[in-house]
């Protein structure tokens, strides 16, 4: 019986996948075209610009569980909203019923429907008059109504919340068109009224970019903090967080490195601590990469400089900014930090990253891929004797993947999603007294609000403006940064991202507490 079941399945699903090819064969190149622009933000851009048919599409959409045997709405929203509705019959829908669903199953945002909508209002002319008013910004392209527009929302332009740009457009060639825009705000002030949300479920995020090895969904939501027990907040008022306070979370998320992980017997009250009393407390450098080639700018990054900035000098380090290094710059930087004489006298350094990534690596500016264990190597004792023996902090707010926490896969910062994930214990050196704290499990995105900097490196700064004064560990601090991130959501209240240190510290980490800690 159960082979008799396996063999209808296959045939119920090569029987889907026929009515797929008879609606491919329907489709043309434009259709196409329209297709892979609704699905701006739910598939990877990376696929879909390699999608050269209505199948390929279609096979992403299979992949990214949008679309399957069972529930193939998703494909009859897109086809009745390219006007291709004859074809709904295929996938047992009728136009009616479609227009009956959308309000509660429609995957395609307001934002994506009005682009697509403006799409089909500027015709040939229209299209002419806006590229040279925008000229000099444009690359020398043949360019369509469509790709104009996602490409103004790439050069982020335009996005849902800022529409200045396509209204002056819109006013100078097509001015029927500001209808559309008028429209537009009008749904979205009611979707934003009904119902409230928080402020932080109010923002604009855009997936980041961010190393160790893939974990599968169920084992991450195993490990996502539970409601805290009797013990956990006993362990935490005795100063012990770092190691009750979410073992499951931490005991996965900080193994990993050659040395140490934390458990029960690392993280005491008799652990022996690192020397903070050298004539200054040392280095803080924070590369900052805003602008690059090809990949979207990553707006509301000066928030997370300035912040990390602000604390770093509070906790008595000198700080060093670099904005949008390029690789061969970086090279630069990181010889000149390597070799800098203040090593010597001071007690710590840290090194933050901000900018796009992929497993195990971040991006330069001019979008080279830099290994995160070849950046750390620079500092280990026989490369930079001046820190040997002391603690070496690097934090990197940057996407690992693209993958969706809690969600489905959609666009991110990585660009080699196939590519097999570095695994944690080959990006942090095996010698001791490193810690990475990275923003995001590998292989998912991490969040950045574009005005109020990223989830983790907010989270990082203010959990330390509290816990240092009250005199905890930085492993204790991270675990109480793990809890903050793991619990907020994206606006939709679907999306979720899990911080994750590694160490191979010896010593317990506490920073002296600032002279002027109640004034921060």
């Amino acid at each position: 019986m159960k082979s008799q079941g396996s063999s209808s399945d296959k045939n119920c699903k090569v029987s889907f996948r026929k009515k797929l090819l008879i609606i491919d064969s329907d489709l043309g190149v434009e259709d196409v075209e329209r297709l892979k622009f609704l699905c701006i933000g739910l598939v990877p851009n990376k696929k879909l610009e390699k999608s050269s048919s209505a199948s390929d599409v279609f096979e992403h959409l299979l992949a990214e569980d949008l679309l399957s045997e069972g529930d193939s709405f998703f494909l009859a929203e897109l086809l009745y909203i390219i006007g291709q509705k004859k074809l709904l019959q295929y996938l047992n829908y009728t136009e009616e019923k479609v227009e009956q669903l959308l309000p509660i199953q429609g995957k395609v945002s307001l934002f994506r429907n009005l682009l697509y909508e403006l799409s089909q209002g500027i015709d040939s002319e229209d299209l002419k008059n806006m590229i040279f008013l925008l000229n000099d910004s444009l690359p020398k392209t043949e360019m369509t109504s469509l790709s104009f527009l996602a490409l103004l929302e790439k050069q982020d332009k335009i996005d849902e919340d800022n529409l200045t740009c396509l209204e002056d457009l819109c006013k100078m060639v097509v001015p029927k068109l500001l209808r559309n825009i008028e429209k537009y705000k009008r749904e979205k002030a009611a979707q934003i009224a009904t119902p409230p949300v928080d402020k932080e479920a109010e923002s604009l995020y855009q997936g980041e970019e961010e190393l160790v090895s893939q974990t599968d969904i169920k084992t991450f939501l195993e490990a996502l903090p539970q409601e805290e027990s009797q013990q956990d907040k006993h362990a935490r008022s005795n100063g012990n967080r770092a190691t009750d306070g979410a073992p499951s979370l931490v005991s996965r998320g900080l193994q990993g490195a050659s040395a140490n992980t934390l458990n029960s017997e690392t993280s005491t009250k008799w652990a022996p601590t690192y020397r903070m009393d050298r004539n200054h407390r040392g280095l803080c450098v924070i590369v900052n990469n805003h602008s690059f080639i090809s990949l979207r700018d990553r707006r509301g990054t000066h928030k997370d400089a300035e912040i990390l900035k602000g604390v770093f000098q509070w906790l008595g380090f000198t700080v060093h900014i670099y904005n949008n290094v390029t690789k061969g710059e970086m090279e630069e930087v990181l010889q000149k930090e390597k070799c800098n004489p203040a090593h010597a006298d001071g007690d710590c350094f840290v090194f933050c990253i901000l900018t796009h990534g992929e497993d195990g690596a971040v991006y330069s500016s001019d979008e080279a891929l830099i290994p995160i264990r070849e950046i750390m190597s620079h500092f280990t004792a026989l490369q930079c004797p001046g820190l040997a023996e002391k603690p070496k902090l690097f934090f990197i707010q940057a996407c690992q993947g693209e993958k969706i926490q809690l969600s489905k896969s959609i666009e991110a910062d990585a660009l080699n999603p196939e590519q097999a994930p570095t695994s944690l214990q080959d990006s942090i050196p095996v010698e001791a007294d490193f810690l990475l704290g990275l923003a995001t499990v590998p292989g998912y995105v991490s969040f950045r609000h574009v005005e109020e900097g990223s989830w983790y490196i907010q989270s990082l700064c203010n959990h330390l403006k509290v816990l240092v004064p009250r005199r905890e560990d930085i492993l204790s601090i991270l675990t109480a940064v793990n809890d903050d991130v793991s619990r907020r959501v994206d606006k939709q209240g679907t999306k979720k991202q899990m911080p994750q240190p590694a160490f191979t510290l010896r010593k317990k980490l506490v920073f002296p507490v600032p002279l002027d800690a109640l004034s921060l």
